[in-house]
Formats: C-alpha cells, structure tokens, sequence
C-alpha cells in the first residue's frame, strides 16, 4: 500500500506523540489507530502495523524502567505469561472478523475510551495493600491481554489501573510494570499478525522510530512527574478522532444510523 509523503510523514509525527502518551499513561493507541484508518488504511492492517511500531516503543520504555530498577521481573512474570497467551488469542481472532464490523467498532470504543479517561479517579503514587493474589492478577491481566491483542488502544492504561487498583502498586511502579505486561502483549500479537501478512512494514518501521523517541521522552517525564497531566489530551484526541471517522460516508456504523 503506497501513502502519499505528508500522510506517511503525519503517520510518523503522531507515532511520536502517542510513544510520550504511552510512556506516561498509555492510550497512545487512541492516537495512531484511528490515525491510520483515516489514512484509509485496512483495519487489520492498520491494527498490525500500530502493534510494530507499539511494541518497539513499550520495548524501549522498559528497558528504561528496568534500569532504573522499577520493574519486578519475578513477580510479573505469570502475568506476563497469561498477557502474552491472551493476546495470542485476541490478534487470531481479530484477523477473521469481517472489516466492515471493524471498521464500525472501532468509533464505538473510541468514544468508550474517552469517557475511562475522562471519569477515572486519579492514582496515587503510594504503594498500598494489593486486593488480588498473583493467580487473581494474571486472570485479569490475561483477559487485558486478549483485548489487546483483539484491538489494543487504552490497554496500557486498564494496565496500569489494575496494577494499581488490585496490585496494590504505586502509580510509577504500576507504569513501570505495565510497559513489561505491555510488551508481552504487543510481541504475542505482532507475532500472530506477522503470520497473518497484515504488517505494513516500512510504514511501520518509520512509526516505531518515532515512537521510541517518544517513548524516551515520555519515561523521562513520567520518572521525573509521574503519569499525570495526559488524560485530557487523550479524551480530545480519540474523541476528534472519532468524529474524523464517522464523517466518511462510507462509514459502515454512519450507514447503520442512517446518516
């Protein structure tokens, strides 16, 4: 598939600002998903590219975290296993649901998206009592996993707040944990889309260098800040991307409502 020079080189920039997202957050792929469908790119292509370029990125980030000594390997490790399992499961599956229905869902999660940005509670950067054991963990972390390998945009962040939540880790810690869950899920899925033939590679190439130096920049600030301060541009993204989608009249969702 052939892009013209500007939409490669806007692919590429967004790629960048969704790698700092992602680093701080995650959510960036509300920006590059929606990004290459209006490019009018294939839906399962567009999925698979954006897990080349997301996986680069999240590998750069906890290797980043890692050194900085914010990543339990030994914990994580059954969870990541049942991440990389589910995610597996999730990008076979996505590869045979017709485009059409893709192309329809993916507005409808955009906007479901928005509203978790919107209305989840802040976290905090204390550490506290963890609400599920490790076998409880890797249940939850293993269905997040299907999902991103099915779809993927927002799973850093239901990441994160489950960490949070039901692991009982701190908001830096939590990050920093989830780009080592994270990771698990995007290789498994790049994997299976790999197989698949859907990856665009030099496109997605050229998005995964910006997206590690988007990536670096965003785990600098989130060790420096923390993961705050991202949520609202997040929401005004996925939403004007949302609204980008559905103005295409051949939207198969706008042709359900009637519009």
């Amino acid at each position: 598939m052939e892009l013209a020079f500007d939409t490669f080189a806007l692919l590429t920039a967004i790629a960048f600002v969704a790698g700092a997202i992602d680093a701080l957050a995650g959510g960036g792929g509300l920006l590059t998903i929606p990004a290459l469908l209006a490019s009018g790119v294939p839906p399962v292509a567009a999925l698979a590219t954006n897990k080349l370029q997301s996986a680069v990125g999240t590998a750069s980030a906890f290797a980043t975290f890692w050194r900085a000594g914010h990543v339990d390997l030994r914990r994580f490790t059954l969870p990541a296993a049942g991440a990389f399992a589910g995610a597996v499961a999730g990008a076979v599956a996505v590869q045979h649901v017709n485009p059409r229905f893709l192309a329809a869902f993916v507005p409808v999660l955009l906007i479901a998206m928005a509203l978790y940005f919107l209305l989840a509670p802040p976290m905090s950067d204390s550490d506290r009592h963890a609400r599920l054991g490790r076998a409880g963990l890797t249940g939850v972390v293993t269905l997040l996993g299907f999902y991103d390998g099915f779809f993927g945009p927002g799973t850093g962040s239901f990441l994160t707040t489950a960490l949070v939540a039901l692991g009982g880790l701190g908001l830096v810690r939590a990050i920093a944990n989830t780009k080592f869950l994270n990771l698990a899920t995007n290789i498994a899925a790049l994997v299976a889309m790999i197989a698949g033939g859907k990856v665009l590679w030099l496109l997605g190439g050229a998005m995964a260098v910006a997206n590690v130096a988007g990536n670096q920049c965003g785990t600098w600030a989130a060790l420096r800040f923390g993961g705050k301060g991202v949520r609202v541009l997040l929401v005004v993204m996925s939403i004007g991307l949302t609204v980008k989608l559905l103005a295409d009249p051949a939207n198969p969702l706008r042709q359900a409502l009637g519009y």
